[in-house]
Formats: C-alpha cells, sequence, structure tokens
C-alpha cells in the first residue's frame, strides 16, 4: 500500500505558518471540486516525481456538495487553488516543507516553504504552482517548465522549486529551478 499525502484539511497554522484555518478550508473545498471531475472520493492516487525521484502517494478526499460545486463554478481559479493545497501537501510529503507565508506579486512563486518552525523568509524556498485539469501528461510537462521559467523571471534572490498538478492525470510534478 502507498503512504498517503497529509490531509488536505491539515494544510495550515500551525503546522503551517503561511495558511490560515480558513484559507485551508477554502483550497481544500476547491481541491475537492477539482478532483470530483475526473476521479470518485474517498481516495485518488497520484504519481509523483519529485526531484528526480518518483513515488505514488493516496490523497483522501470527500465529494464536494452542490454549493462548493457552485462556488468553484469557476474552472480556472479553482484548479489554480486546488492545486495550491496538492503541492503544497506534496512539498511536505516528499520534500520535509511547509508552507510559511504567501509570496508577493512578481517574485516568481505563490508561497515561501521552508522546514517546519522556520519562519524567517530569508531562508526560505520559493514555490511555483500551477494546475492542468483536462490536458494529459505532455501537457503537465511543458507547464511544469512554463512555472520553471516564470520562477527564474521572478524578482527575488532566494532558490525555488516548480510545481504543476494535473488533476485529470493523478500526476504531481516537482522540481529545483535551476539558476534560481
Amino acid at each position: 500500500m502507498t503512504e498517503d499525502l497529509p490531509e488536505l484539511n491539515t494544510i495550515r497554522h500551525p503546522r503551517h505558518p503561511g495558511i490560515s484555518a480558513a484559507l485551508c478550508e477554502a483550497l481544500s473545498e476547491a481541491a475537492s471540486v477539482c478532483l470530483a471531475r475526473h476521479h470518485e472520493p474517498p481516495r485518488t492516487e497520484f504519481s509523483v516525481e519529485c526531484l528526480g525521484g518518483s513515488s505514488t502517494r493516496g490523497l483522501l478526499w470527500a465529494s464536494p456538495d452542490d454549493t462548493a460545486v457552485r462556488t468553484w463554478n469557476n474552472r480556472d481559479d479553482a484548479t489554480r487553488d486546488a492545486a495550491y493545497i496538492i503541492a503544497i501537501a506534496a512539498a511536505e510529503k516528499e520534500l520535509g516543507l511547509v508552507a510559511v507565508s504567501r509570496a508577493e506579486t512578481r517574485t516568481g512563486a505563490d508561497y515561501y516553504i521552508a522546514p517546519p518552525s522556520t519562519l524567517d523568509l530569508e531562508e526560505a524556498i520559493r514555490l511555483e504552482v500551477s494546475g492542468v485539469d483536462h490536458s494529459d501528461l505532455p501537457t503537465v510537462r511543458r507547464r511544469l517548465r512554463e512555472k520553471e521559467q516564470q520562477a527564474l523571471r521572478g524578482d527575488s534572490p532566494l532558490p525555488a522549486y516548480a510545481s504543476v498538478v494535473g488533476f485529470r492525470e493523478r500526476k504531481i510534478l516537482i522540481s529545483t529551478v535551476e539558476g534560481s
């Protein structure tokens, strides 16, 4: 049996100081909507490729209700926000890093991640995230390259990772941004 990713509703303060309980709930709800487009609960297995290694990780989730589906009816926003929490869960499981802060505009990142109990952003690593809803694996890989380039163009001296979540493909990719 494969090891699971952390449950999405636990990706929050205090373990993840950069994510409030309210945001965690919203992002987890978005993830349930995106997952329900292609998969059946209670568990979906993702193939994770992280820094040259690969693993299979289960993700537990529940069906969204009609209100959640209506709330997250904007497919682009839902996919982006759902990818945030799944990528952060994967970064915790694969890299041992937690979200310490949302990143500022133009930094080439969405979140700052760091080892647990590190709050100093000077010691953090940037995490640039994207989600892909209906595309195939080559498209998910292409999006990862785009996110790597975006992180490289960012106005920050901090090192960076890029991550893409492919919802239909059940794929999570995490790469080091070379040159960051």
